[in-house]
């Protein structure tokens, strides 16, 4: 009997990666589509130094961590489809926290993007940021 082969979910975790600070995979794929865990702004070299300090630094850190973790599976910022943002001192940090994010795109390129205040984060962070991402069609 012919039909669609089904493929099982590939579950990702890099040793280049952030260490996790909770049970999770940092990345599970299927069907072209790859969902990232939220990162937080720890330094994957240094897993147990503090935090950057303020928001903007946070940022950085988070998005980059995104993108280490988006290059080992061979995509970048520019297959980033949708993102959702958490922010612990939401009025204070949004502004600068916009201007970083968007630092990280072109302007005509922004994934969709939902942005939540929230009462606290792990390991004490400002921000943390999931995503997905598609894989381009190898047919086109």
């Amino acid at each position: 009997m012919g039909g669609v082969l089904i493929m099982a979910p590939k579950f990702h975790m890099f040793s280049s990666g952030p260490r996790p600070v909770a049970p999770f995979s940092h990345a599970v794929e299927d069907d072209g589509w790859v969902i990232l865990t939220g990162q937080m702004p720890t330094d994957p070299e240094a897993p147990d130094a503090p935090l950057p300090e303020g928001i903007e630094a946070q940022t950085r850190r988070v998005m980059d961590n995104l993108l280490l973790i988006l290059g080992e599976l061979g995509l970048g910022a520019e297959h980033i489809m949708q993102c959702r943002c958490f922010l612990t001192a939401f009025e204070r940090d949004y502004a600068l926290f916009n201007e970083t994010y968007k630092s990280y795109f072109p302007a005509d390129r922004l994934p969709a993007r939902t942005t939540v205040g929230v009462t606290a984060l792990a390991v004490g962070a400002l921000v943390e940021i999931d995503l997905i991402a598609r894989r381009p069609d190898p047919e086109t």
